[in-house]
């Protein structure tokens, strides 16, 4: 073969590797797994909820309402209104016919299948709601540096748990139902014993504050995300650090567990969502597609789909890779 026609053979050859390098760059490009944009808050979404049965999302704004959404078709089911403030956090009962919302100046429990409001609690600050298992107990963290257990049968306060030096910003059951997490500002994850309401247990680690925490499906491992920018994996039983995930370039503001427990995706202030391996620590995918922070990420119950709820006002649904 000719020296010319070697080179014509190379520039092929390089040619057509890059070409085949575009391709593959197209096809997996974290994009491709986005599912829907949907659109009808005029503000910062600041969280999102599945329902029970996967069928309904909720979300809640800055615009200070909640919207309920078709997760098959992507349409806007309804919109509930009341609150004044900014919405904070929205979670639904384990039996999916109650809908908990906070602002920050009061909690407000809703009738999903009539989106009326049921009851409200005037409490002050409140950050983040969260259902126990048997969904008897509501708790609510606050910025006032405390937390609050909320009985669902008479709607009283239960207990008041302090502890905390510093505010608030996340709580979790454990899948159990005995063991809530909670985090603060001041660096701490703290765990409680829901009858006693009595701490059992700190886990120092991160170099700043905690904004929010997720309990595994077998309840052994706690996860908490950041403003280090940095997501920590907690043994529950001992209290050690298992792993450090790193890869996110701001705060980590959403962590959230798959129902099968083998992966956990993360929201930030970075503007992506990344999904990691929990059994190796290691990043598995980064989505891009917000076009500001990502406040909220949360699975469906089937663990295929992810929501994300953004400060560009939109919410996204995106297609997750089946776990190997």
């Amino acid at each position: 073969m000719s020296r010319f026609k070697k080179v014509q053979l190379s520039a092929v050859l390089a040619g057509l590797v890059l070409t085949l390098a575009f391709v593959g760059m197209r096809l997996l490009r974290p994009t491709d797994n986005l599912k829907a944009t949907l659109q009808g808050h005029t503000d910062i979404v600041a969280t999102v909820a599945f329902s029970p049965d996967g069928k309904t999302l909720a979300s809640g704004s800055a615009d200070r309402t909640i919207k309920l959404w078709d997760v098959a078709t992507g349409t806007e089911k309804a919109t509930l209104k009341g609150h004044r403030e900014s919405l904070w956090s929205v979670a639904f009962s384990p039996d999916g016919k109650t809908l908990a919302s906070a602002d920050w100046e009061s909690i407000k429990l809703w009738d999903v299948a009539t989106g009326t409001e049921k009851t409200t609690f005037h409490t002050k600050l409140t950050m983040s709601v969260a259902f126990s298992l048997d969904g008897n107990t509501l708790a609510s963290g606050s910025l006032d540096r405390t937390i609050k257990l909320w009985d669902m049968k008479t709607y009283q306060e239960q207990a008041t748990l302090k502890g905390h030096g510093h505010a608030v910003k996340t709580v979790a059951f454990s899948p159990g139902g005995k063991t809530l997490a909670s985090g603060d500002m001041d660096r701490g994850v703290r765990l409680w014993d829901v009858a006693t309401g009595k701490e059992k247990a700190t886990f120092w680690g991160h170099r700043d504050g905690v904004w929010s925490v997720a309990f595994s499906p077998d309840g052994k491992r706690l996860a908490s995300g950041s403003l280090d920018r940095t997501i920590k994996l907690w043994d529950v039983a001992t209290g050690k650090e298992k792993a450090t995930l790193k890869g996110h370039t701001r705060t980590v503001f959403s962590v959230a567990f798959s129902p099968d427990g083998k992966t956990l995706a993360s929201g930030s202030e970075d503007r992506t969502i990344k999904l990691w391996d929990v059994a190796t620590g290691k990043e598995q995918a980064t989505f891009q597609g917000h076009g500001a922070y990502v406040f909220s990420v949360a699975f469906s119950p089937d663990g295929k789909t992810l929501a994300s709820g953004s400060v560009d006002w939109t919410i996204k649904l995106w297609n997750i890779p089946d776990s190997k």
